[in-house]
Order: structure tokens, then sequence, then C-alpha cells
């Protein structure tokens, strides 16, 4: 006699129409949110508004890189005042050799202003060239990331070390610019910046087309840190993050992992650091110093350093209370700021974006609870056959 075994349990399949509304999800929330910044907002918002909110994206965009770093690397950057401040220095370079030439001088004004001589520094001379400057926004700050992060991660320094040594790098640089006045403009930077290839500045149409830049270069970094979360490379960063001395184990250098996430974040500040100087026509070092890396990073965390719309929405959030709120309270808000970070931080790890998933599993767990002093009804017993037919 044969006996069928039976066939295992499968998982029972999803319904196509759930799994293909789970596939558009993601195109639909990117479109989505291209027509509230490509459409909306231009029709919708004064010049001055649209001004401010150009200048929020810009800091959105570091929030980008940190949500790869440090949402999906566990490498909590604190030092992106660096790159951003590379970015805008290469940038602003440009524009400032730009409006001297167009004014007929040789040397930048501020430069004419301090008196640091009749020729130009030779560092400045290559900034003259736009494919020059526009490559150096960039490729500096990615080659500074990839420099410090060879000798940082190869030593396998990480967690509050990894923090201290971004912080500290922050503060050279501006200690640094601030001591360079006649060729960085030190304390007041490189300011009256008025022509933006060619374009000027002040004419309001000419800003809403650098806002519309901004708006794209946005959407264009959330692609592309939304290909790498979903790529291999993501789930070995998170891999890593995790569990580093495992993925030791299985081939991997953690090293070259963690580098390359830093390296993209950089650029991204870079990026960010460059067009935050024709939205706003300023860069100085009080921009790029530890309070400003310590922003980048609680705008991140207050949204959602694991989610891309979360860190987004949250570094547009902090940038717009510090705006709003430093004027009425501007000996305060950096404390309000630092409470920001904690609170996040300790209280709400996945930030703003997580609040839904936490409600959701408190009252799961809540309906499951038993309610107490309950009776629990008896389960009958089967009555069974002794060998004399009887039942027991």
């Amino acid at each position: 006699m044969t006996t069928t075994a039976a066939p295992p349990e499968t998982a029972p399949a999803a319904p196509p129409g759930k799994d293909r509304s789970a596939r558009l999800r993601v195109p639909a929330a990117f479109l989505a949110g291209a027509v509230l910044l490509l459409g909306v907002a231009p029709l919708a918002l004064s010049d001055f508004r649209l001004s401010l909110l150009a200048k929020y994206l810009c800091f959105a965009i570091v929030a980008v890189g940190v949500s790869l770093a440090w949402g999906r690397g566990g490498l909590l950057v604190l030092g992106q005042g660096v790159f951003f401040g590379l970015g805008g220095y290469a940038m602003a370079m440009h524009l400032k050799l730009a409006d001297a030439a167009a004014a007929g001088e040789t040397l930048p004004d501020f430069m004419l202003l301090y008196g640091s001589g009749d020729t130009l520094p030779w560092w400045w001379q290559p900034f003259a060239d736009p494919v020059f400057a526009l490559a150096a926004t960039v490729l500096m700050p990615m080659a500074v990331a990839a420099l410090l992060g060879f000798l940082v991660f190869r030593r396998r320094v990480k967690g509050a070390y990894f923090a201290i040594l971004s912080q500290a790098l922050a503060a050279a640089l501006a200690i640094w610019l601030i001591g360079q006045q006649a060729t960085t403009g030190g304390t007041n930077g490189l300011t009256d910046i008025q022509g933006f290839f060619g374009y000027d500045l002040r004419d309001p149409v000419n800003q809403r087309t650098v806002y519309i830049i901004i708006a794209v270069a946005l959407l264009l970094t959330m692609a592309l840190a939304r290909m790498l979360f979903v790529s291999r490379y993501g789930e070995l960063l998170v891999a890593v993050r995790d569990s580093e001395e495992r993925v030791r184990f299985l081939g991997y250098n953690p090293a070259d992992v963690k580098l390359v996430a830093y390296v993209v974040a950089a650029g991204m500040a870079g990026l960010a650091g460059a067009l935050f100087v024709p939205a706003v026509g300023i860069i100085s070092p009080a921009l790029i110093g530890i309070v400003p890396s310590i922003g980048f990073v609680i705008g991140a965390a207050v949204g959602g350093r694991a989610s891309l719309v979360g860190a987004v929405l949250g570094a547009v959030a902090v940038a717009w209370a510090q705006s709003t709120l430093s004027e009425s309270f501007p000996a305060a808000w950096t404390y309000a700021q630092g409470l920001l970070f904690v609170l996040a931080v300790g209280f709400l790890p996945g930030g703003l974006a997580s609040l839904g998933a936490v409600l959701r599993r408190r009252r799961a767990t809540t309906t499951a609870t038993p309610v107490p002093n309950t009776p629990v009804p008896a389960t009958p017993v089967p009555a069974t056959a002794n060998p004399k037919g009887e039942t027991a």
C-alpha cells in the first residue's frame, strides 16, 4: 500500500492588482513631487518665497546624501558642511571672476578692496574656466571625501570617533577660510554675486530659472539615491551597517562599501553648495562650519533618515523653521535645534516618516493583547473505548 505525501504548503501569492500598485507607488510619488516642485510652486509662490524654497531645496539635496550615508550605511556624517562649502566656493570663485571680467577688471572686487596685489592667485586661475569650475563643484568634494574616507575606514574608525573627525574637518576648513581674508573674503566670504553664466541674477525671471535647475537637481539626486537603495550595493550597505564582521567573513571589504556611500554623499553636498550660490548670492564660512553641518543631519533625522522623502521634507521643514523662528528667538534657536536632534534620535529613530508605522504597530499590539480575567472555555474530551467495548 503506497501513500502520497502531502504537497508542501506555499505562501499565498499576492493579488496581481496589489503587486502592480506596489510597483507603481514609487514612480507615482516621484511624478507627484515633480508636479509640485516644477508646476505648482512656481505658480503659487511669489518671487521672494520661491527664492527661499530654492535655498531650502539645496539643503534637501544634502539631506539625500545624509540619508544614503547615515540612514542606509550608519555613518553619522557631521561634516557635510565641508563638502557643501567646497562646492559653493568653487562655484562662487568662477562667478566672481566672471563678474570681474564683465566689469573690465582682472581681480574680484574684494581682492581690490583688501589690496592683495595685482596678480590673481595661482589656485584661482583654473576657476576662470566654466567647465573646470562646474566639474570641481562635485569632483573636488568627492576627492576630499575619498582621501579622508580611505584613511579613516581602513583603520576601522566608526561611531562617535568618525563623527568627531568629521566635525574637526569642518571646523578646520572654516578657520582656514576666515584666516585667508585676501583670497577668500575672510569672515564675509564671497558676496554680491550678480551673474550666473551670462544671466543677471537680479532679474526675477532668471531667479525662477535657477529655482527650476535646483528642483530638477533634487529630483535627479533622489532618483540616483533610490537606485542605490534598491540595488545589490544598497543591500550590502545595510548589511555592513547591521553586522560589519559578518560581511567581512563573507569576503567583502566593509571599508570599500562605506567609502562609496561617503563619497557619493559628499558629491551631493558639493552639488548643493554650488547651486546654493546663485540661489542666495553668497557663500561664507558661517555656512560651512560645525553648526550648519549638524543642521544638515538634524533635518534628515527629524524627517526620517532611512526615507528619502522623509529626509527631504525634514530638511525643508527644519530650514524653514530656522528662517522663521530664529528671527523671533535668535539665541534660543540653536538649543531648540539640538533638542530636536535629541528627541528624534532618542524617541523616534525613524523620524516623522516612521510615525505611521509606529502607530500601526502599537495598534496591532493592543488588539492582540488578551483581555484579563476572561474565562477560557473548556475543551471537551472525546470518549474512548476500552478493550471490552465499554466507553470510558
